[in-house]
């Protein structure tokens, strides 16, 4: 019986000190504070979320651009005519929505912005993972779109679920990220010991599909995740193991015990890497959706099938489906060099193997097959198949933007 994709069980502060007697002039005003003038703006909207539009107002105005793309997840699209319409009546810039599907961060589309004359790019609903001081040619805003719940109610939740001496840390998506430190801050009067953990460079308690913080297990009673839907949560349960998982949805207010069957996902990811061993000709494909795919990590790949005398082919692809890749008859194995969950949740439903870095590392006799499945495509201290490997962005820097060129089948 074909195994089913997912693994499911079921007051500011005052300066102390002697006070200056000189005079703060008006342009003492820090550079990253709007000014009062755009911020007595009402906006009249019936947007429930915030999308910081008297910022991106300011900063559009302050960079003087004339071209504006913004780019949504699915989720957050229907808002994108009402956001445009805005920006345009307050700053005269034109405006692009970018309508390609937008899964993440990584995704983050700097380059067809560019392409399309744009001199400015806003990105909603995910955080700053790619640095916008290396988007060349284009300034970028990253909109977390903070949403607002009920978090008396998730607080009460906690209190009449969890006993006070349990230790208890706390993640969520970026999205209620500022909800969860408020939380914190709350429930620490209540419980002698609630963490929330950090995978840098994301912010504390933020985790991702693909990388989340590894923690001592040993340590904590419990993990809650605060969002809807268990995509994001997985990548905490892959790399948390043995630590029992909670979630809160902040819509429909419950808090369940969730489950993940990782024997069963490591035992399918450990046969794909078997039969990828066997494999006589290898392809790579390299992520073309925003800056999912590292030219970094192909490179590597392509240096370990050198190195074994292995013939690939490196195809460049904006999204991976089964049928796209049969058509590539003589290739045997797959690495995809874009998101590593797809291999983790979709890979069973390819007719070949297809790996992630990690994996093709595994297979390829570079790195060991590790007990706790990594999450760390993100993390600083991520393996070499991590994009902020020190290797990786050593490679990065010391190189030129190059086409990538494939060894004869």
């Amino acid at each position: 019986k074909t195994p089913k994709r997912r693994f499911v069980g079921r007051k500011r502060g005052t300066a102390t000190g002697k006070s200056s007697t000189k005079k703060t002039s008006q342009s003492s005003r820090p550079v990253t504070q709007v000014p009062d003038e755009i911020l007595k703006n009402a906006f009249k909207t019936s947007i429930k979320y915030n999308f910081e539009i008297h910022k991106s107002v300011w900063r559009i105005s302050r960079v003087k651009a004339t071209c504006v793309a913004l780019q949504f997840p699915e989720g957050l699209l229907a808002y994108s005519c009402m956001i445009a319409d805005i920006l345009q009546t307050f700053t005269g810039v034109d405006t692009v929505i970018m309508g390609d599907v937008t899964y993440g961060a990584c995704c983050v589309d700097d380059y067809t912005a560019r392409s399309l004359g744009c001199d400015f790019l806003i990105h909603y609903g995910h955080s700053c993972l790619v640095p916008i001081n290396i988007t060349e040619g284009i300034a970028v805003q990253y909109v977390f779109v903070d949403i607002k719940f009920d978090l008396s109610h998730f607080i009460e939740s906690v209190k009449l679920n969890f006993k006070q001496d349990q230790k208890l840390a706390m993640v969520s998506t970026v999205q209620f990220a500022a909800s969860l430190h408020v939380a914190q801050k709350q429930l620490k009067q209540h419980f002698a010991n609630i963490t929330v953990p950090q995978a840098r460079p994301l912010s504390a308690g933020e985790v991702l599909g693909c990388t989340s913080p590894k923690m001592n297990c040993d340590e904590l009673d419990a993990l809650i995740y605060i969002g809807d839907g268990r995509f994001h949560l997985e990548s905490a349960m892959i790399s948390n193991p043995t630590l029992p998982a909670y979630r809160y949805d902040p819509y429909d207010k419950q808090l369940t015990r969730e489950r993940y069957d990782h024997e069963k996902m490591k035992s399918i990811r450990k046969d794909a890497v078997e039969v990828a061993r066997k494999a006589k000709v290898f392809g790579i494909v390299h992520g073309t959706l925003g800056r999912q795919g590292n030219p970094s990590i192909v490179r590597r790949l392509e240096s370990l099938l050198k190195a074994k005398n292995i013939p690939y082919v490196v195809v460049l692809l904006s999204e991976i489906f089964p049928a796209k890749l049969a058509l590539f008859s003589d290739v045997e194995a797959w690495v995809q060099v874009a998101c590593p969950r797809l291999s983790i949740d979709w890979g069973i439903h390819f007719g070949t193997p297809l790996l992630n870095p990690y994996e093709a590392e595994v297979a390829l006799n570079d790195a060991n097959w590790q007990d706790v499945y990594p999450m760390d495509f993100y993390r600083k201290d991520a393996g070499r198949w991590g994009n902020y490997n020190e290797v990786n962005v050593k490679r990065q820097l010391s190189s030129s933007s190059s086409t990538t060129t494939s060894s004869a089948l």
